[in-house]
């Protein structure tokens, strides 16, 4: 092996050993992180209510902008870190919660209610995100739990096979059937999108007719 070889494939070696670690410390801590911004989006009612006991109109007012401000730039990372989920190569070479690309396309589902929706002051639309999150949860954790976690324990010959089949390394061909189902879906989601935000302004000269005819 030349010096030029040697070189090439210590270089590769880091660059696979970063990609992997990274990879890995993002899918531990994204269990964490949906519990968290399921929690915080379940809290609504008590910080409003905890806003009723400021004396002072600030107190209130940087209350709730704080709290706004920590779930929505939640909702952010966790969508920026789930997208790995749409990779086909680091979905068959990780070994990942198999319900990782459609609790991605809730989570995208999510993004969409905000933009189209005011989901603090409508309640129906704050119904849908609520169930968006639970889904998105429940696809991510239980696969998490009950798959990549349990993969090395010893349960029986049929608990094993249930295991391997929530694990994207070891069922690769629904991992990435579903890997394509995502992203076809949040293709369509980023097209409504588009076309909501091209409309925008003009939704938001109307408003702003309408408000200065009251």
């Amino acid at each position: 092996m030349t010096q030029h070889q040697l070189a090439n494939s210590i270089v590769n070696a880091i660059l696979q050993g970063g990609e992997g670690f990274l990879e890995g410390t993002m899918a531990a801590l994204l269990p964490l992180l949906w519990l968290l911004i399921l929690a915080l989006h379940l809290a609504r009612p008590y910080m409003v209510r905890t806003t009723q006991k400021f004396s002072l109109r600030l107190g209130a007012d940087l209350w709730w902008v704080i709290y706004i401000m920590i779930r929505d730039l939640l909702l952010a990372v966790v969508g920026i870190m789930s997208v790995m989920y749409l990779y086909p190569d680091v979905v068959l070479a990780d070994s990942l919660p198999i319900g990782g690309s459609l609790a991605t396309v809730a989570l995208f589902g999510v993004l969409l209610v905000k933009l189209l929706a005011d989901t603090d002051n409508d309640p129906r639309a704050f119904r849908l995100v609520s169930v968006l999150l639970g889904t998105g949860s429940a696809l991510y954790l239980v696969p998490t739990m009950l798959g990549v976690q349990l993969t090395s324990r010893v349960w029986g010959h049929a608990w094993v096979n249930v295991a391997r089949a929530l694990t994207t390394k070891t069922d690769p061909g629904p991992a990435v059937a579903l890997c394509w189902i995502s992203i076809g879906a949040i293709a369509v989601m980023g097209l409504v999108a588009l076309w909501y935000s091209l409309g925008a302004p003009e939704h938001t000269t109307v408003s702003q007719v309408r408000y200065r005819e009251v």
